[in-house]
């Protein structure tokens, strides 16, 4: 399997937001983000999808999802934090997290062809990191 974007994100081939990492996981930060603090949590592990992973590594997974979303609520103090599963972009195994107020906010859908504010980004980062 041809290594994804995020497997060069993982290997530092490709520069990004990090938030976590630990011996199984990684989570950066979307660069077209929903919300601000919108971040991607996945395994270090390529798999297409998330189903596909060894139970150990989808605890792992699910467990830094936790993480992250409770950094979002303690940091950015949203009174909500969502979740989605969905595989289709990027044949990598990933989960969506994303702070959010409104059920619009929740819906949103972001401009995938507008330039990544990576200043907004880089201070979201420091922010959310560990």
């Amino acid at each position: 399997m041809q290594d994804s974007i995020f497997t060069k994100i993982v290997k530092g081939e490709i520069p990004c937001h990090k938030v976590y990492e630990d011996e199984l996981t990684f989570a950066f930060l979307d660069i077209h983000p929903k919300t601000p603090g919108h971040t991607l949590v996945i395994p270090k592990q390529q798999v297409e999808f998330v189903w596909e992973l060894d139970s150990s590594i989808y605890q792992a997974l699910m467990s830094t999802v936790q993480k992250v979303a409770n950094r979002q609520k303690e940091v950015l103090g949203s009174p909500y934090v969502g979740s989605m599963v969905f595989g289709m972009d990027v044949p990598h195994a990933h989960v969506h997290v994303f702070p959010f107020t409104t059920s619009e906010e929740f819906g949103h859908k972001p401009d995938m062809s507008a330039e990544p504010d990576h200043d907004a980004l880089a201070k979201m980062a420091e922010k959310l990191a560990f």
